[in-house]
C-alpha cells in the first residue's frame, strides 16, 4: 500500500503531556510518504495545540470530555472515515482502546502506541483483550516495551520500539556554577503525586535536619502546574524550606533548563520522561528515580545518579554528594549531553520511524 492516510487519535491536546512530540513523529510518517491527520478526543489545557498547529498538522479537536466514551467512538467513526483514513494510529489508553474497538469495524489496520508506564487495572484488562486487534505495537521506550510484552501479552513480532524523543544540539546548555551563586536545583512536570516532589522535599528536610552545608545557598524550583501546589508549599513551609518555589508551568523549558546546576526527576512512576532527557541534553546532572526509561538514560555516577522511587532518605544521600562538588556535577552533565547525543540522535529517531512505516507498508500489502 503505497498512499497511507494515517487518522492519529491521541487523548488531548494536553500541554506536557505525549501530545507535544506529535509533530515530530507525524513529519517522520509524512517524510516517508504518509498523509496524516491529527485527531484529538478533548481539548483539556490546549496547551498543545499551538506547536501542533505550527507544524501544519491542522488538529481536529472534538467538543468533549474525558469520560463521554460512547460520544467520543461516535465522533471518532464519522471524522475518521470522512476523512478516508486507510490505517488508525493511537496513542494513549482511551485513544488506543476506541482505536482497537472501531478500526476492524471498519476495516482500519490499527497501530497503537503505548507510553505509559502505569496503566489503570480496567485499562489494562480492555487492552490486553484487545490487544490482537492491532496490527502492529509502538513502544515510546525500551521500558515502555518490556511492560507491553508482560502486561498485554503482545508477541514480539507485533512489537516495535521507537523512542518518543531525539536530543536536539542546539537546545541551550547548562552553565557551571560560579562562587557567589545560589545553586539551581529544579524540575519540570505535573504537581501530582506520580511525580515524587513531595519525596524531594522530604529529603531536603532531612538534609536541613542533618546539618548539612552546601557551598552556596539552595534553590529549588518545580516547574508545572497540578493539584498538589498547595500540599506541596504547606510541606515546605512545615520544614522550613524558603528556596522550594514553584513559578507555574513555562512555555520555555528549554530556558529553564539551561538556568540549572541539578536536574531531579523524583518520579514514582515514568515511561520515556521527556522532561529527565531534555536535562541530560541540555548538559545537567540527573538524580532520577530506578523507573522506566531513566533506568537505561541514566549511568550511575557517570551522567546522574539513581535513586529508589520514593526513598526520601536516599534521595538525600544522592543530593548530598553531588551538592558538595558543583564542579563535578558540570563534568557529569558534560557526559549526560554527549551521552544523550549519541544515543537519540536525529537519525536514530528518523530510522526507526522509517522502520515501523516500513512495517506497516508491508503488513498492509
Amino acid at each position: 500500500m503505497k498512499n497511507l492516510r494515517i487518522a492519529y487519535v491521541i487523548n488531548s491536546v494536553e500541554g506536557g503531556g505525549a501530545a507535544l512530540p506529535v509533530p515530530a513523529i507525524a513529519q517522520v510518517l509524512r517524510d516517508n510518504g504518509a498523509q496524516v491527520k491529527v485527531f484529538a478526543l478533548t481539548g483539556r489545557d490546549r496547551r498543545a495545540l499551538p506547536v501542533i498547529e505550527a507544524a501544519g498538522l491542522e488538529p481536529l479537536v472534538r467538543d468533549g470530555g474525558e469520560k463521554d466514551h460512547i460520544a467520543a467512538t461516535r465522533w471518532m467513526v464519522k471524522e475518521v472515515q470522512q476523512w478516508g483514513a486507510t490505517h488508525i494510529w493511537t496513542s494513549l489508553s482511551r485513544a488506543s482502546i476506541l482505536g482497537l474497538l472501531i478500526g476492524p469495524r471498519l476495516g482500519l489496520p490499527v497501530i497503537s502506541w503505548q507510553h505509559a508506564a502505569f496503566l489503570k487495572p480496567w485499562n489494562a484488562r480492555l487492552l490486553r483483550g484487545l490487544q490482537k486487534r492491532a496490527l502492529l505495537w509502538v513502544a515510546d521506550s525500551f521500558s515502555v516495551a518490556e511492560l507491553t510484552a508482560q502486561r498485554l501479552h503482545v508477541s514480539a513480532d507485533r512489537l516495535m520500539t521507537w523512542p518518543i524523543y531525539f536530543a536536539d544540539p542546539a537546545i541551550p546548555q547548562a552553565r557551571c556554577w560560579q562562587a557567589g551563586e545560589d545553586i539551581h536545583i529544579g524540575s519540570l512536570g505535573r504537581l501530582h503525586p506520580v511525580k515524587g516532589y513531595d519525596v524531594l522535599i522530604e529529603a531536603l528536610a532531612k538534609l536541613k535536619a542533618e546539618g548539612f552545608a552546601p557551598p552556596a545557598p539552595l534553590r529549588i524550583s518545580l516547574t508545572g502546574e497540578g493539584a498538589e501546589r498547595e500540599r506541596l508549599i504547606a510541606q515546605a513551609a512545615e520544614a522550613g524550606l524558603a528556596g522550594v518555589h514553584l513559578p507555574g508551568y513555562t512555555d520555555n523549558s528549554r530556558g529553564f533548563l539551561s538556568s540549572l546546576h541539578l536536574y531531579v526527576q523524583p518520579s514514582r512512576s515514568e515511561g520515556f520522561c521527556i522532561a529527565a532527557h531534555e536535562a541530560l541534553t541540555a548538559g545537567l546532572p540527573v538524580i532520577g528515580s530506578a523507573v522506566g526509561e531513566m533506568r537505561y538514560s541514566i549511568n550511575d555516577g557517570e551522567n546522574g545518579m539513581i535513586v529508589p522511587p520514593g526513598d526520601a532518605t536516599a534521595l538525600a544521600a544522592r543530593l548530598a554528594e553531588l551538592l558538595a562538588d558543583p564542579v563535578r556535577m558540570h563534568k557529569m552533565g558534560g557526559a549526560a549531553r554527549a551521552h544523550m547525543l549519541d544515543k537519540f540522535s536525529k537519525a536514530n529517531f528518523d530510522a526507526a520511524g522509517t522502520a515501523i512505516i516500513d512495517y506497516i507498508r508491508r503488513a498492509s500489502a
